[in-house]
């Protein structure tokens, strides 16, 4: 009995180590099974990404719908030289925008619209209206001339659900000529001057002809918009205007989006929507000693913080007696409107982003380059400087030029504003637009507009005049709109210009 305790105890040992050994094949065996079947299961494309039902209210992005095309096949046969400057991709990397065509759902609320002027071509205008779609943008009226009114170009457009197309027709002037604008004091220091001037105005009178057109379509809320300017909804519960629209107590009647301006740090952009992160906060999102602190070091010799407006855009409640105060507010014919200002969205203005927009600006107007005859051609001391070395400056002189008032190349500097918050990134804006370029939205409306110009031979002249008339007399119903509630000798406050924002005298001023 004593000698068989040794084999005993040897044949537990050896159990021992079997049991052992094939626990950790087990384990060592199990993660990587695992790890091949999950790695199977992507490659395949069985796996659902969560982030893809992100929003509280299980809405998809707007527009987000099922098709039986593929985007990628039209992207394949386009042959226009358009393709080639919008881009186009061979994957479909981001989620959001799988077979997107864009339609909106009539349970969306609140219905918004953007009103813009623009001579700019489909580079700009593409990504523009498509990154508003995506922030909830149901309607874009879009008053077009120059480049913009060209058949290239405005027939893409057309070809776009919810944008119309407006001409600078002969019609459409004689209906402002009526405008009751005119007769009113408000705009009255704008009229008859050239340049920035004269756009002002026919901003405003835009804007007036757009609230109708609003009204009759059954929009909730109004914006005007330049198409070098691209919402930031930061502050809502979602990256949505909607949202943030959404979240606007009903007495409110305008909200108003404090401007932050672009900073480039190259001097070759091309497409500033899907290059440019970095920007300069308004004074109004900044602390008093902040701003005022780095005031210096964040002009760089330039005539104010930002080279243009600091005053920001606004978007209206559609009401009754609603109209235009200026490009950048509304106003109200009977009431002072209600008005909140954002503390965290914004307007994201890209200021002068191409080495091409000194001399774009300066073909647009037929001033003399002398600094009294621009101030009747331009409100800002920025673009008056702008345009004078754009017409007397070389190539070379101008692009020095660019480089030292525009281009933030000082990386050390841009660290310090960026540590202060006068400076800061935001990439939103530049990941939406570059994955709507990589899925071929921008390509695939290009295509869809080609087979249209196509098949139409002489129906441009009808378009034309379709598209602008207001109604059905032909006479602007903006005239007409109660008229008779409005005293003849009412006086209203001046329309808002772009304004700089506060300089170092603002020190005092406070004090």
């Amino acid at each position: 009995m004593a000698g068989s305790r040794p084999t005993t105890s040897i044949s537990q040992t050896s159990s021992a180590n079997v049991f052992t050994s094939r626990l950790l094949l087990l384990l060592t065996l199990l993660p990587l099974t695992l790890a091949a079947f999950a790695f199977l299961l992507q490659w395949r494309g069985g796996l659902t990404d969560p982030i893809t039902r992100w929003s509280p209210d299980h809405h998809e992005f707007p527009g987000m719908e099922s098709t039986s095309g593929s985007i990628k096949d039209t992207v394949r046969n386009l042959g226009s030289g358009c393709t080639d400057l919008l881009g186009q991709s061979h994957s479909l990397s981001f989620p959001y925008f799988r077979d997107w065509k864009f339609g909106f759902g009539s349970d969306l609320k609140p219905k918004i619209c953007i009103t813009t002027s623009t001579s700019a071509g489909l580079e700009q205008t593409l990504p523009w209206i498509f990154y508003h779609k995506v922030m909830g943008v149901s309607t874009f009226f879009l008053f077009v001339e120059g480049k913009a009114a060209s058949p290239t170009v405005s027939k893409v457009l057309e070809t776009i659900p919810g944008v119309k197309v407006i001409y600078r027709t002969r019609e459409l002037e004689e209906q402002q000529a009526k405008s009751r604008i005119w007769n009113e004091t408000w705009l009255a220091s704008f009229f008859y001057k050239p340049c920035n001037y004269e756009l002002f105005v026919k901003q405003s009178l835009n804007m007036e002809m757009a609230i109708v057109m609003a009204r009759e379509a059954g929009m909730d809320w109004i914006i005007h918009l330049d198409t070098d300017e691209l919402i930031h909804p930061a502050g809502a519960r979602e990256y949505s205007l909607r949202q943030l629209l959404s979240d606007v107590p009903g007495n409110v009647d305008m909200v108003i989006f404090p401007n932050y301006e672009s900073s480039v740090e190259r001097d070759d952009i091309k497409e500033p929507f899907s290059e440019v992160s970095m920007f300069k906060k308004n004074y109004d999102h900044l602390p008093k000693d902040v701003y005022f602190g780095n005031y210096k070091e964040a002009t760089r010799g330039n005539p104010n913080y930002f080279l243009t407006y600091g005053n920001g855009k606004s978007a209206a409640r559609i009401q009754d007696h609603l109209r235009p105060n200026g490009a950048h507010r509304w106003h109200n014919y009977m009431k002072t409107p209600n008005e909140v200002k954002l503390e965290e969205a914004a307007i994201l203005h890209y200021t002068y982003p191409k080495f091409s927009d000194l001399t774009s600006r300066r073909d647009r107007c037929g001033c003399k380059p002398t600094k009294e005859d621009v101030k009747r051609c331009f409100m800002l001391e920025f673009d008056r400087a702008a345009f004078i070395i754009a017409s007397t400056a070389t190539e070379e002189e101008m692009l020095h030029w660019y480089r030292e008032r525009i281009v933030w190349t000082d990386k050390a500097l841009n660290l310090k504003l960026l540590r202060k918050g006068i400076l800061t990134r935001i990439y939103a804006p530049m990941v939406i637009v570059q994955r709507l370029r990589e899925t071929g939205v921008f390509t695939s409306v290009i295509a869809s507009a080609q087979k249209v110009l196509s098949s139409v031979t002489n129906s441009s002249t009808a378009g034309v005049a379709s598209s602008s008339k207001i109604g059905h007399d032909g006479e602007s119903k903006a005239t007409a709109r109660r008229v008779l509630q409005i005293p003849d000798n009412a006086s209203f406050s001046s329309a808002i210009p772009p304004l700089s924002p506060p300089g170092l005298e603002g020190i005092y001023m406070e004090m």
